[in-house]
């Protein structure tokens, strides 16, 4: 019997990635604490905006320099950019990055033999957490373009999380819609999103019952004739 192959080496890049992604989550968390104390706040409530921004710049600046150095070692240059599409976009738009959700479970699930998850509850966490970050980044965001925009039906944070909610569900009451541009442009991405995860947990949810009521079925005794 020929010797089984030996498994190849990461390389410099997935070594990075691997010891980087949980601190860079924790980074993501801090920089929308920042951005939500910023949106949130009084004016007049200092030092609170100044740590705030502080806080918000220097986590962005973090997820900059990591960008930085994973177009150094994947040695694809200026292609980086168009070979990681999603890690240019959370860059440019960091309230994005609980979509890298998966690359922080894998992260995780690498420090273990096996997953303690199965595939279906692993789909079913993965979007549940995906979903409650991008709504909650969703409302602050609209509610900072929106609240004091002429003819706003978003007013407070709460019409903005309310709006997040039938939004991310796809049910769309219509009572609470954003009004500006940037709005709109916040609201089209929570669409897709809403979507695709929605997509995902039902598509996993239907299957792991059809498992289940297909297991209760072999397990069944055959009927006489």
């Amino acid at each position: 019997m020929s010797p089984r192959p030996a498994p190849e080496a990461p390389t410099r890049s997935t070594r990075w990635e691997q010891r980087t992604e949980i601190p860079l989550f924790v980074a993501s968390l801090l920089f929308l604490a920042g951005y939500a104390v910023r949106v949130l706040a009084p004016r007049e409530a200092q030092p609170w905006h100044d740590i705030s921004l502080t806080l918000v710049w220097s986590t962005w600046l973090l997820f900059l320099a990591d960008y930085a150095v994973r177009v150094r070692l994947s040695g694809l240059g200026a292609r980086f950019v168009h070979t990681h599409v999603l890690d240019t976009l959370v860059l440019l738009l960091p309230l994005l990055r609980p979509l890298r959700m998966v690359q922080v479970y894998q992260a995780v699930q690498r420090r273990h033999d096996r997953p303690r998850l199965d595939l279906y509850a692993r789909v079913m966490a993965y979007a549940g957490m995906a979903a409650g970050l991008l709504g909650f980044s969703a409302s602050l965001a609209v509610y900072h373009v929106e609240h004091r925009a002429p003819d706003a039906s978003i007013r407070t944070f709460g019409d903005a999380v309310w709006w997040a909610c039938t939004t991310l569900t796809t049910v769309g009451y219509g009572d609470a819609t954003p009004v500006t541009f940037w709005g709109r442009v916040v609201a089209a991405g929570l669409m897709a999103c809403g979507l695709a995860l929605l997509g995902a947990v039902t598509g996993s949810f239907s299957s792991w019952l059809i498992q289940v009521f297909t297991r209760e079925d072999e397990k069944r005794p055959p009927e006489r004739g």
